[in-house]
């Protein structure tokens, strides 16, 4: 079991998405996603080609992990962990706010 304060120690934020383009794979899309004048523009990557389309992703706001060591995926290097959970059939749908919210609010 997790400790609330190990839970606080991972900065959630939400931003929104300026750029979005598949990757040479295929099925890993590249994101670029605005968090605000605090934290700027982070990139990030994730497998989202099963419900998502490049050019329907922009101006829409998705929740990241911003406070993890960069980590590359072949040439790409991913930022920020863009969160998601699985449908049905393994697909990555988005955690998003219910409404528009300021780019960089953090998550409590």
């Amino acid at each position: 079991m997790a400790t609330l304060d190990q839970f606080q120690m991972l900065d959630i934020r939400v931003g929104t998405v300026v750029s979005a383009e598949m990757l040479d794979d295929g099925k890993l899309m590249a994101l670029t996603i605005d968090f605000g004048t605090e934290l700027g523009e982070r990139a990030g990557a994730a497998e989202l080609a099963l419900h998502y389309k490049p050019d329907r992703l922009i101006g829409r706001q998705v929740m990241a992990v911003v406070n993890l060591p960069p980590g590359r995926i072949g040439a790409f290097v991913n930022q920020v962990l863009v969160l998601g959970v699985p449908d049905e059939d393994g697909g990555m749908v988005l955690a998003r706010p219910d409404f528009p919210v300021p780019p960089g609010g953090r998550l409590f």
